[in-house]
């Protein structure tokens, strides 16, 4: 995926310098982002997934009002490219995690679902990492309302 340049302000004139603080407050919440990946993936393997296919049962589980997907829409929240993300579909239902479906509407479209055995992972998965972001919460929320009483 390619990334994008930094936004800039659309006045023209350099953005401020950041301060001590705002470096401490970056700091610190990407510790606390990157604890929580490394509990996420250790996580995802004690049941036996890999964390990409962790992270794809959730982006199909969690797409709005619980619509299938398309390999398409997964590789984008993903951040992956297509075709990688037609192998790693390709994986999960030789694992037995995810069904392809021609979509009823337009026949051009292969939707994803989860099955059953994937739904109960995920639902074990699901109910640890909401534990875990119970746990990190307060100091998430600390990290971001000292940036909102700098900035405010």
């Amino acid at each position: 995926m390619p990334r994008s340049a930094p936004a800039r302000p659309v006045t023209g004139q350099e953005p401020p310098r950041p301060s001590q603080e705002d470096y401490e407050a970056l700091a610190e919440f990407r510790y606390l982002i990157r604890s929580f990946m490394a509990f996420s993936q250790d996580a995802a393997k004690a049941v036996g997934l890999t964390p990409r296919q962790h992270q794809a049962l959730l982006a199909v589980k969690g797409s709005p009002a619980g619509r299938a997907i398309t390999i398409g829409e997964l590789a984008e929240r993903l951040r992956i490219r297509h075709h990688s993300a037609v192998e790693l579909v390709d994986r999960l239902v030789d694992a037995g995690l995810v069904r392809r479906a021609a979509d009823p509407g337009d026949q051009r479209r292969v939707l994803l679902s989860l099955t059953a055995h994937a739904e109960d992972d995920l639902a074990e998965l699901s109910a640890a990492h909401l534990d875990e972001l119970s746990r990190i919460e307060p100091m998430l929320k600390r990290v971001l309302d000292r940036q909102r009483q700098m900035r405010g």
